[in-house]
């Protein structure tokens, strides 16, 4: 009986945890960009520009895999053009830029445009 107790418990701490994880990109600013890095095992950062057409592109992509993954991934989306401490402390000097968090620690960085099949494979190494 304890043991059913224990894995109902388990089971409801998981499905908390899912229920915070949203299904679209957050916004990120210099303000709560580490809180957010350490509150999600695994968080994804578009760096992006209003005015950058490959960013556009890769907007859409960001969108259908926050979907997707949510519970899993959890994205955010830093206006470079606004957002001027965070791009300059992680060396962003060409955009779109995708930070790649696990834990709290940057474990990859992609730059440019990238099809979504090949963002996502990139993405499960990291689940």
């Amino acid at each position: 009986m304890k043991d059913l107790e224990e894995i109902k418990r388990k089971k409801l701490e998981e499905m908390m945890k899912k229920s915070e994880y949203p299904s679209k990109p957050i916004e990120v600013k210099d303000e709560n960009f580490d809180s957010l890095v350490s509150k999600y095992s695994l968080f994804v950062v578009d760096c992006w520009a209003e005015w950058c057409m490959p960013c556009r592109i890769m907007g859409p992509i960001i969108e259908e895999l926050a979907e997707e993954y949510k519970g899993k991934i959890v994205f955010g989306k830093l206006d470079v053009s606004v957002n001027r401490l965070t791009p300059g402390r992680f060396g962003i000097r060409a955009i779109p830029t995708l930070l790649i968090f696990k834990n709290g620690k940057l474990v990859d960085r992609i730059i440019g445009v990238l099809a979504k099949d090949l963002l996502e494979s990139r993405l499960k190494r990291y689940l």
